[in-house]
C-alpha cells in the first residue's frame, strides 16, 4: 500500500510517499511561497538527484498538481499512475474535543474541522485546502486526517483546566490542548522498542525541541501533561514564541508601547522568545556561534532556554512520580550538544548524567544514569502514514 501524506500550511506543502509494506519513502518534498510566482518546488525520488525548481504556483490546488506531476513524471517519477496511491495522510493541527483519534475525512469530520478553525484560524484552514484539493485531483481517494492534538486527549482534568470562570470552558472549551502531539507519541514509542519494554510499563519525558517547542509528559503511553496550551504560545521558550510570561504584562505591553491586542499577539509570537531575546536571530546555529564568540545577549538567551527547559523536566518528573526515559527530539533537541548538556547539567539526584562524548556526537544513547537519555530523530510522516493505514484497515475489516 502506498500512503501520500501532505503538510499543509498557510504558504507551503511538504510530502512524502511511502510505500507501508516496508515503510519506504519512495519520494518527498516540499512547495514554498505557494500563492506567488516564485514559488519554490523541491523534490527528492529515492536513489535520484534533488530537484529544486521556482515557478508560478498559484494556490494548493495547483501546488498538489505540480506534486502529483512530479510523482508520475516519466524520468524523475516513481508512480505510474495516480490510482497507485491507496490513501492520503492529512496533518490536521487542532481537533479540539470533538478528535480524539486519527479518523477517515468525511463531510463530518470536514465539517468538525472547520468548527476547531476558531482553535487554530492560522493552520486549520490551509489544512482543509489540502484535503479538498485532493478530492478533486484524486476522487475516491481515501483521506485520513492526523491531529496534533490527539495524542493530548488523555490529559487529566487537572492538568487541563485553566483556573479562569469555569464558562469559558464550559462554553467556550478554552483549555489546554498540546500540540506536537504525533511527534510525542513517535518517540515515546521508538524510546520503549529500544529499551525492550512495553510503552504501557514507562514513564517517559519527550522535548520536541524545533523553533517550535514543547515538552509532555508520557505516563504508561498516555499523555498526561503538556507545556503547550490552548494555543501554541504556552511553555517552553521558542524561536520567536515567549512561552510562559505573566498575563498581565499583555495589557501592560499594550499601554506601553501603545499596541492593539492583535499587535501585542503578533510581538508575542512573532517577535518573542531567541529572536527577542538576541535581537538577531532566532536561528540556534548561528545563537550558539555568537554566544560561542562572546555575544552577551546570545548567551544569556542559551540560558534562558536551558533554564525553562530544566525546569519543566524536573516538574514532569514530579508529575510522573518518577521517570524512566527522557528523549530529546526534533531540530534542536537532535542537533545541538550544547543545550543538552546545559539543561541536563545537575540532575544526577533524578538519574540524569550524560556521556559527554556521545552527546557531542548526537549518539542515540547519551546516558549514563539510571534514567536513559534518548537522541530520537522525530518521524511525523510516518507516524502520519502508520495511523493511515491502520485508519484504512479498520475501515475495510
Amino acid at each position: 500500500m502506498k500512503v501520500l501524506v501532505l503538510n499543509c500550511g498557510s504558504s507551503s506543502i511538504k510530502f512524502q510517499l511511502i510505500e507501508m509494506e516496508n515503510e519506504e519513502v519512495l519520494a518527498k518534498g516540499q512547495t514554498e511561497k505557494i500563492g506567488s510566482q516564485e514559488a519554490i518546488f523541491t523534490y527528492k525520488p529515492k536513489g535520484k538527484e534533488k530537484i529544486v525548481r521556482t515557478q508560478a504556483i498559484v494556490s494548493h490546488d495547483v501546488a498538489i498538481e505540480v506534486v502529483l506531476r512530479a510523482l508520475m513524471d516519466p524520468y524523475e517519477g516513481v508512480l505510474k499512475s495516480k490510482t497507485e496511491i491507496d490513501g492520503i495522510g492529512h496533518r490536521l493541527v487542532h481537533g479540539g474535543e470533538e478528535f480524539v483519534d486519527s479518523v477517515l475525512i468525511d463531510e463530518e469530520v470536514k465539517k468538525g474541522v472547520r468548527r476547531c478553525i476558531q482553535f487554530a484560524p492560522l493552520h486549520n484552514p490551509h489544512n482543509l485546502r489540502g484535503v479538498e484539493a485532493c478530492e478533486q485531483l484524486l476522487p475516491g481517494v481515501p483521506q485520513v486526517g492526523v491531529f496534533d492534538t490527539a495524542f493530548h486527549h488523555t490529559l487529566p482534568l487537572q492538568a487541563y483546566l485553566y483556573a479562569l470562570p469555569i464558562k469559558f470552558y464550559r462554553e467556550h472549551k478554552i483549555r489546554r490542548y498540546g500540540f506536537h502531539g504525533t511527534s510525542h507519541a513517535y518517540v515515546a514509542r521508538k524510546a520503549a522498542e529500544y529499551v525492550g519494554k512495553p510503552v504501557e510499563s514507562l514513564k517517559i519525558i519527550t522535548c520536541h525541541l524545533g523553533n517550535g517547542a514543547s515538552i509532555t509528559a508520557v505516563d504508561r503511553g498516555h499523555s498526561v501533561e503538556t507545556s503547550m496550551g490552548f494555543t501554541p504560545l504556552e511553555g517552553l521558550i521558542m524561536g520567536t514564541r515567549c512561552g510562559d510570561i505573566d498575563p498581565a504584562l499583555i495589557p501592560h505591553i499594550a499601554d506601553l508601547e501603545k499596541l492593539t491586542l492583535a499587535q501585542v499577539d503578533a510581538l508575542l509570537n512573532k517577535k518573542s522568545g531567541m529572536l527577542g531575546l538576541t535581537e538577531k536571530t532566532n536561528d540556534f546555529r548561528e545563537i550558539e556561534d555568537a554566544a560561542a564568540a562572546g555575544d552577551q545577549q546570545s548567551i544569556w538567551a542559551l540560558e534562558a532556554f536551558c533554564h525553562r527547559l530544566k525546569k519543566y523536566i524536573g516538574a514532569y518528573s514530579a508529575v510522573l512520580g518518577g521517570l524512566d526515559i527522557l528523549v530529546f527530539t526534533a531540530g534542536i533537541g537532535e542537533h545541538s550538544p550544547l543545550v543538552r548538556a546545559a539543561t541536563l547539567k545537575n540532575m544526577e539526584y533524578l538519574g540524569i548524567s550524560v556521556d559527554e562524548a556521545k552527546n557531542q556526537a548526537n549518539a542515540f544513547d547519551i546516558g549514563t544514569g539510571r534514567v536513559k537519555v534518548l537522541v530520537i530523530p522525530t518521524n511525523e510522516e510516518l507516524a502520519i502514514a502508520r495511523d493511515t493505514l491502520r485508519i484504512l484497515k479498520e475501515r475495510s475489516s
